[in-house]
């Protein structure tokens, strides 16, 4: 029988929630399915946001993500993390679609970088959406003002920022995410803040944790789609 979505929560500790919940979607418990998606939203709309700089077209890496992860869940082997696996299959996700959009886009040119910082501009993000109607209208400035700066960041410095500095993920989870060695996470993790330092002064850490945030009714809908383009390819 099919736990429920619940169960399959409240039934581990913390540390091994993903390994309770990789179980049920091996048994293509919808449960199971949703609670991964609504579990990794945020974190994988910020990565692929990072790359594409394009709220849509993030939200639709996301969504392919998690059809080909949960389509093909029996394949992640025991000792690899589900949060790394789908952080890598994002990252791809949205550097293919990032090679079809600039077909000349270079993703290994990065050692001669930081020759080239230049100030950051850039437009303004199309919608800045108010989580909470008591923020200051301050304080929504200068988050505008932080997400239009990390969009002018370098491809490989905006990956690496968003996943530690805006994500919080640790060195280790973003170098299993990124596929890149740890000392090269904290390379760019440094200039990256140094640039936007620059831009943006001591206004940075203030604004980070609420950047390109990605919940309430966005997790649901995304949760939604996915879980009805599976029920269709599983009827096909």
């Amino acid at each position: 029988m099919t736990q429920p979505l619940e169960a399959l929560v409240a039934d581990a500790a913390p540390a091994h929630d993903d390994a309770a919940l990789v179980d049920g979607a091996r048994r293509r418990s919808t449960a199971a399915y949703a609670a991964i998606i609504r579990r990794h939203n945020r974190r994988l709309f910020r990565i692929a946001r990072s790359i594409l700089k394009n709220d849509a077209e993030a939200e639709d890496a996301v969504q392919d993500t998690y059809i080909q992860v949960l389509r093909n869940i029996d394949m992640l082997r025991e000792d690899t993390r589900l949060s790394a696996w789908l952080g890598r299959i994002a990252v791809n996700e949205a550097l293919g679609r990032l090679r079809r959009r600039r077909a000349t886009v270079e993703l290994d040119s990065i050692d001669g970088a930081e020759a080239h910082e230049s100030p950051m501009i850039g437009d303004p993000l199309g919608s800045m959406r108010q989580q909470n109607p008591e923020t200051s209208a301050s304080r929504a400035e200068v988050r505008a003002l932080l997400e239009t700066a990390i969009d002018a960041l370098p491809l490989h410095f905006r990956m690496v920022f968003v996943a530690c500095a805006v994500e919080q993920m640790s060195l280790e989870e973003t170098s299993a995410c990124l596929g890149l060695p740890v000392n090269t996470v904290k390379t760019r993790l440094h200039r990256a803040k140094r640039l936007l330092r620059r831009a943006l002064g001591g206004q940075l850490e203030a604004a980070l944790p609420e950047s390109f945030s990605f919940g309430g009714s966005h997790c649901e809908a995304m949760t939604a789609r996915v879980l009805a383009r599976l029920a269709e390819l599983q009827q096909s």
